[in-house]
């Protein structure tokens, strides 16, 4: 009956409310012990390309990492994604750390040009859409690590509220280097003065105002060859390039590579900082 249900979906463009893929998560993860992250790949169209496990938890939590599940979504050339997790406890009604979580990797997917289509939470008998109502961008949805918690667990003592606090605030003080990393992919050139060029540049093309390499290097707290030599690593990397200066031959621009200014804008436009 499973492989049935399973062979069906490989068939048909996937809709989140279809009753069909509903009940084929009730019976494949519904009785699960521990919360588990299940992920569809889907391509332009809606299909199934993979459906695989990606993380899993205990009986009460389980913490996510966005890096894997978009790195795998990009190596399945996957144009959106269903996030599917359990709850153990029988009670399908989203936490309030699904909820968060939820935001976070959405925010994420808008800066990789991925779709998040929906986000079900599965437990024996029934499915609950989190986002069959989008939630809003929130800004204090960011850390490295995001937690899905059974909605059970909300009835905790005061003192795991206290300690699941500071757990996600000492998870949102790494959240600027990691997500940087997550962005880029190259964290030895993503350390001062290299993300201080990147975020130069950015200004400077924002602002539309070309701005030389001597300037460019000019504008970070490193000697001028210890600055060129950034900058070289930089354009190695793809993350910029040289422009000819059209009205000087002696002379060249500095121009963010396309997708990187993109990813740039994401991440300023949800409160990044430098």
């Amino acid at each position: 009956m499973l492989e049935g249900s399973r062979g069906e979906l490989g068939k048909r463009i996937i809709d989140p409310g279809d009753q069909k893929l509903l009940r084929h998560l009730i019976a494949t993860m519904g009785s699960l012990q521990d919360e588990t992250l299940r992920i569809l790949f889907l391509d332009g169209v809606g299909r199934l390309i993979a459906d695989e496990q990606m993380q899993r938890g205990t009986v009460h939590q389980l913490v996510i990492y966005p890096r894997p599940i978009f790195r795998r979504a990009m190596e399945h050339n996957a144009a959106s994604l269903i996030l599917v997790h359990n709850h153990p406890s029988g009670d399908a009604t989203p936490s309030e750390e699904d909820l968060i979580a939820t935001r976070a990797l959405v925010q994420i997917s808008r800066s990789l040009d991925i779709e998040i289509v929906e986000h079900i939470v599965v437990t024996n008998s029934e499915c609950r859409r989190i986002m069959k109502s989008r939630p809003r961008p929130n800004t204090t949805a960011k850390s490295a690590g995001q937690s899905l918690r059974d909605s059970a667990s909300d009835r905790s003592s005061s003192e795991q509220a206290r300690t699941d606090q500071a757990l996600a605030n000492a998870r949102r003080a790494v959240r600027r280097r990691l997500l940087r990393q997550q962005l880029f992919g190259s964290p030895e050139i993503l350390g001062e003065p290299a993300w201080d060029m990147l975020v130069e540049l950015f200004i400077h093309e924002c602002e539309d105002k070309p701005i030389s390499t001597g300037s460019l290097c000019g504008a970070v707290e490193r000697p001028l060859s210890s600055a060129m030599r950034v900058l070289q690593k930089l354009c190695d990397a793809e993350l910029i390039y040289r422009a000819e200066d059209p009205s000087d031959g002696r002379r060249q621009f500095v121009r963010l590579a396309p997708s990187v200014a993109h990813r740039l804008h994401a991440y300023f436009s949800e409160g990044g900082e430098t």
